[in-house]
Formats: C-alpha cells, sequence, structure tokens
C-alpha cells in the first residue's frame, strides 16, 4: 500500500512540474499577440476558430477598433450598422470562450487611423495582424509583419467541390450581370447562378460549373440544373 501511494504522489508531483514548466515557459517567453482587427470581428468566423483552440495566442482587440465598430453600428447605412453590431456581439462572445486569452488594450490617440495603430502594435511587439482586409494585407506585408487571413484558412480546409455537381440553393439576390441570381453555401461562399435573377426567394437545383478562389474569397458560378439535388 505504502508503495501504491508513493507511486500515486510521484505521478501527481510529475504532472504539476509539467504545467509549472509549461506555465513558467508561457510567462517567460509569452505566447504570441495576434491583434484583431474590425474585418475579422465582423466576418464572425473567429469565433468558431477560438473555441476550437486554433488560434495559438493572446487575442489583442485595440480601443480603436471598437471605436471603429462603434461607428459603423451608428452610422445610417443598414447592411453596416447589422454587421458592426454583430462584430460588437463578436467580441462579447470571445471574452467568454474558454480556449481564447482575449485582451482589450487602449491604443490612446483616437485620432490616429485604425490599420496605422494595428500595424504599430503588431510590429513593435512581433505579433499578427487578424484581418480579411486585403490593403491591410498588402501593407502588412511591405511592413514585414505577419498576417492571419481567415480566408486563407477556409480555402485551406474548404469542402471540395467539382464542376457538374448538383445542390439545393436558395437564390437570395439578383447578380452583378443581368440575369444573374446569388445565393450562399452554409459557409457563407457565394454561389452566382445564370438565369436566375427571376428565381428569387426560390430554392433550386443548381450545378456548379466553374469556381474563382483569391485570398479575398470565393465564388462559384453555376447554372440552373434539370437533376434534382
Amino acid at each position: 500500500m505504502e508503495y501504491l501511494i508513493l507511486f500515486i504522489c510521484l505521478i501527481i508531483f510529475g504532472e504539476t512540474t509539467i504545467l509549472v514548466l509549461r506555465k513558467y515557459r508561457q510567462l517567460s517567453n509569452g505566447y504570441r499577440k495576434i491583434y484583431v482587427d474590425t474585418s475579422a470581428l465582423i466576418d464572425g468566423r473567429i469565433l468558431n476558430i477560438a473555441r476550437t483552440g486554433f488560434l495559438n495566442g493572446d487575442l489583442i482587440i485595440l480601443k480603436s477598433v471598437l471605436r471603429e465598430l462603434q461607428l459603423l453600428a451608428d452610422g445610417k447605412d443598414s447592411d453596416k450598422r447589422s454587421r458592426a453590431r454583430a462584430g460588437l456581439e463578436t467580441v462579447s462572445e470571445l471574452e467568454r470562450v474558454i480556449n481564447a486569452n482575449v485582451d482589450i488594450i487602449d491604443d490612446g490617440d483616437e485620432k490616429k487611423l485604425v490599420d496605422d495603430e494595428l500595424l504599430k502594435f503588431a510590429k513593435t511587439n512581433k505579433g499578427a495582424i487578424l484581418t480579411l482586409d486585403y490593403n491591410l494585407i498588402k501593407v502588412a506585408e511591405a511592413e514585414r509583419v505577419e498576417t492571419l487571413n481567415i480566408n486563407d484558412l477556409a480555402l485551406a480546409v474548404r469542402t471540395e467541390f467539382l464542376p457538374g455537381e448538383t445542390i439545393r440553393l436558395k437564390i437570395t439576390d439578383r447578380g452583378a450581370n443581368q440575369g444573374q441570381g446569388v445565393g450562399h453555401l452554409p459557409d457563407g461562399t457565394m454561389v452566382v447562378v445564370d438565369k436566375a435573377a427571376n428565381k428569387l426567394g426560390k430554392e433550386l437545383s443548381v450545378e456548379f460549373v466553374r469556381f474563382h478562389e483569391t485570398s479575398a474569397g470565393k465564388m462559384i458560378f453555376a447554372k440552373i440544373s434539370k437533376r434534382r439535388a
């Protein structure tokens, strides 16, 4: 019995030592600081990513980012207003995620541009910027600041669709070109359907024709199918 107790104590001691060393390493080296841009909060996918624990670092939200969201939430544009309010809600939800260490910090001067502040903090603290803003990504590349693009992650883990595949899709809007209708996949991917402009509000069988993928996002072109998905 004494040997058993000693063995259990050694196991507990070993596990405790590992935890202490891990905590010491975190405190001494620090996690990577990830500065979250307005676009990433508005997009909302950051919340599910954080819940999985894949974001290995401290999520830093500057108060200038919150101010920008607040301005948009109080603006006259109804679409931007609703998206900004969703972004503010994302901030609140992120603070409750167990796997995410979220810090909101005051970056001082309200007159400074948000992008400039993100670049300054990320560069000074050797951190990264989490963003979907294409222009900010290009500036960060020039400044040699690391960026994390959620669209790039989505491309890497996307579900593979093949030309000729048929699915059911609800047409929610008209496309940019005459005759086109637009719908969205569950992951938010836009699907442009030829000759579907007069099918608003209807669910159709559509056949994928071709795909257009960039770091700015993904778009699928489709046509109405006679086959039922």
